[in-house]
């Protein structure tokens, strides 16, 4: 599947294959399909279980290959197809040729998903079209929209047309100019480095900026959704809901009966009915109704007395119960401890074993044996061990302080306001602690706390670099960012250029370090900054 397109006949039988083992299908009889193919392979976040659709895996695992291709061009792979298909343009604009080999057809059909999810990382601006490309994060994957009464002359523009040169920003005489409202404000949302860095092609569906199949399967079914080629019905249950209900430390299997009770598919005698099967459509346990969901498990004789035993009757007072699912997405709104939870799965897992010992071995367990029963599983599931969660490094209230002839300490800070700017605050600390100097930055366009937060590190050591001030420790709050920094790590679709600067800035200047403090200990440069960003747009020192 990795290296070859299957054909559509293929991935069809696979999934028919898949779809009637999880059924419990054999040779010589197939059993009922509650649910159909296309609405299993929503995500279980949408009220599917999440299997892969062939067709589309298949198109996610030829797209990485050309991923491959496109990042690693020294690789035996990409020199050998490079050789032969596009041996003097790029990857991106190869063709076919005549009579192409069905592994190059095959890298060609992958790459459409690829074209559909990847875009360009603004550096200098001197790769990316300016018109055609797509470079800005909240539009992908529409090009800009422009003003095509006004162009620049000279063929092609490049994205280095709007931007500073040698000064890290865009330039708003020209934006303005060519682009509508809307369109300069996101372009003014991305930050741009102040060195001189090439720009490049990342992959728009994760958050560092490098592909995943999953990513891309994810994509591919998306854009099938779009083309009305998977047409599937919604799922009524929001999606807090359903995350409830798979984070629960319940078994699996009560997972997925929980899942079957939700999307109601559950086997009882009147959705049997339904399915033409001849069945007695009374309730099996009281003969008294058909044996729907909701009297089963919320109005027959052995249900009412089960939830009045269990001391859960309470909890479901003055709600809805006209369906079971309704009912039960409204009870777990209410829920506030996971063993309540826990409790009400209990209770219903009970009624529906007993429901069928009665149907199965025709014999009726008393309340007392399901009470025991109830009560010996729920202390099962409560003392089942919890996967061990690695706790977050603790952040120390204050560091050391500086003393004589060690680093100075400078606190960071960023602040946002949403749909405006940004602004970041910095302060430098001297020996005992003493306030050296604080200074604030404003980022106009800018609203993402994270390139906040990144800005204001790096105008923090251009400032004490212009100072003559080599030997800082820089310490912020922003854990996730400082963990990057710390690993050498740049990969970021949003800041990937910033984060290269930065380390570029720790890697060249010896003194320089970073580290991590908690809010409390750096409250300086939090205020400094929420000074700046509500002084926008003019501001003179702070201190």
């Amino acid at each position: 599947m990795s290296c070859f397109r299957l054909p559509l006949s293929l991935c069809r039988l696979l999934d028919k294959h898949i779809d009637r083992f999880w059924w419990g299908a054999e040779d010589d009889h197939s059993k009922v399909h509650w649910i159909s193919w296309r609405n299993m392979c929503r995500s279980k976040h949408e009220g599917g279980m999440g299997f892969r659709r062939f067709e589309q895996f298949n198109q996610a695992l030829l797209a990485k290959v050309g991923w491959r291709i496109l990042n690693e061009p020294q690789s035996l792979l990409a020199q050998v197809y490079k050789g032969k298909y596009f041996p003097n343009g790029s990857f991106l604009q190869a063709t076919g040729r005549s009579r192409p080999s069905w592994g190059w057809q095959s890298i060609l059909y992958g790459r459409q998903l690829l074209e559909a999810g990847v875009r360009w990382q603004i550096g200098n601006g001197e790769s990316a079209s300016l018109l055609q490309s797509s470079w800005i994060p909240q539009l992908h994957p529409i090009p800009p929209r422009y003003n095509p009464l006004i162009l620049p002359d000279g063929g092609e523009p490049r994205v280095a047309e709007v931007i500073v040169p040698g000064e890290g920003r865009w330039c708003d005489v020209k934006l303005r100019q060519w682009f509508d409202p809307l369109t300069c404000r996101e372009i003014k949302r991305i930050p741009l480095p102040r060195q001189d860095k090439m720009d490049k092609l990342i992959w728009h569906g994760t958050a560092d900026g490098v592909f995943t199949v999953k990513s891309a399967y994810h994509l591919a079914v998306t854009l099938d959704r779009q083309k009305g080629r998977w047409r599937d019905s919604a799922s009524w249950m929001d999606k807090k809901s359903w995350i409830k209900l798979w984070d629960a430390d319940i078994p699996p299997k009560l997972k997925v009966f929980m899942w079957q009770i939700f999307n109601r598919v559950l086997p009882t005698t009147e959705a049997l009915v339904e399915k033409q099967i001849p069945v007695h459509p009374r309730c099996p346990v009281c003969w008294a109704e058909k044996e729907t969901m909701e009297h089963l498990f919320l109005y027959c004789p052995v249900a009412r007395a089960l939830w009045d035993l269990s001391g859960l009757e309470h909890l479901g007072q003055g709600l809805p119960r006209q369906t079971l699912p309704l009912f039960l997405k409204k009870l777990m709104a209410l829920l506030a401890q996971p063993s309540d939870f826990m409790a009400v799965v209990a209770v219903l897992w009970r009624i529906w074993r007993s429901r069928n010992w009665v149907v199965f071995e025709g014999k009726q367990v008393g309340f007392p044996a399901l009470m025991r029963q109830f009560h010996q599983q729920f202390e099962e599931w409560v003392s089942l061990p919890k996967d061990p969660c690695t706790s977050p490094p603790n952040p120390h209230s204050a560091p050391d302080p500086p003393g004589n002839g060690s680093s100075l300490v400078c606190l960071w800070d960023g602040a946002t306001r949403k749909g405006s700017h940004a602004a970041g605050g910095m302060v430098l600390l001297g020996v005992g602690w003493e306030i050296l100097w604080a200074h604030g930055f404003q980022f106009p366009g800018v609203d993402a706390p994270a390139v906040a937060e990144l800005l204001c590190l790096r105008e923090s050591m251009r400032w004490c670099l212009a100072h003559g001030l080599t030997t800082v420790c820089f310490e912020g709050d922003a854990l996730v960012l400082i963990d990057k920094i710390q690993r050498g790590s740049t990969a970021d679709s949003q800041v990937g250029a910033i984060l290269e600067e930065v380390v570029h800035l720790f890697d060249s200047c010896a003194g320089f370090g970073v580290l991590f403090v908690g809010r409390s200990s750096n409250m300086a440069a939090h205020l400094v900054a929420r000074k700046a960003l509500s002084l926008y747009p003019t501001m003179s020192r702070l201190f």
